[in-house]
């Protein structure tokens, strides 16, 4: 690393560490440039460079982070999360909330309550599929060797949802695209909750054709976001369809 790689890497580490603990404030992008000694410009350029994020979005991610801990650990109203979270107001945390976790504070607080699941298990050419629905549709499939492991991780992701175990016609509707021709396959409707990021990348996985191969950096690509290969990584691995 040279000597200016070295001078950057500090600015924008000391800038992150301005953000983390100012995020209550929510720091302008001026005010942030302002404090590592750089144009609002080059300070943009720079810090999503080496961050890979923008700065705004990385005042998101630090806010949300904030804003779902104080959700899980108290008995906050949504006025009083924005609040202690620094934004103006409910409408600022919803927008954040969708934005950023794909889903709106209440539904974040509320982790499937109200929510009716129902989940088989069935053999397929890869292996034992845990495969569960609600009535909108497929909200996870995944692959193990062990039905309570695979079980524990559905509940992770709904954990007040009410399970059923039972087969569903949305189910074995999925199901079939191990077995039978796709074209004689009815729509398979999903029931996902992601970001618009992870939306947008697991869209982009349905565009491989049948038995093709692709990168990361291909999907990136694709979506339009060309050096967010890591990111594109981090999303695939978090596809609840495991298909």
């Amino acid at each position: 690393m040279s000597e200016q790689e070295s001078f950057n890497y500090t600015r924008i580490a000391e800038a992150i560490e301005y953000i983390q603990q100012k995020f209550t404030e929510q720091p302008t992008l001026e005010k942030i440039a302002e404090k590592v000694n750089l144009s609002p410009f080059h300070f943009q350029k720079m810090f999503t460079d080496w961050a890979g994020v923008s700065p705004k979005k990385f005042l998101q991610f630090i806010s949300v982070q904030h804003a779902k801990q104080v959700l899980h650990n108290s008995q906050s109203t949504l006025f009083e999360v924005a609040y202690k979270t620094g934004l103006s107001g409910t409408g600022r945390l919803h927008d954040l909330f969708v934005n950023i976790e794909g889903m709106t504070p209440g539904e974040f607080k509320n982790k499937g309550e109200n929510l009716t699941i129902n989940y088989s298990f069935s053999e397929s050419i890869f292996g034992l599929i845990l495969i569960a629905s609600t009535n909108k549709g497929i909200c996870y499939m995944g692959f193990s060797d062990d039905n309570q492991i695979a079980f524990s991780e559905l509940k992770m992701r709904f954990p007040k949802a009410s399970f059923i175990q039972q087969t569903d016609e949305i189910q074995q509707n999925a199901l079939k695209i191990y077995t039978q021709d796709w074209s004689k396959i009815k729509k398979i409707k999903l029931h996902l909750k992601g970001t618009n990021f992870q939306l947008k990348v697991w869209e982009a996985l349905l565009k491989i054709p049948a038995g093709n191969l692709t990168t990361y950096g291909n999907i990136a690509n694709l979506i339009q976001k060309p050096k967010a290969s890591r990111a594109v990584g981090t999303a695939i691995g978090n596809n609840p369809i495991a298909f």
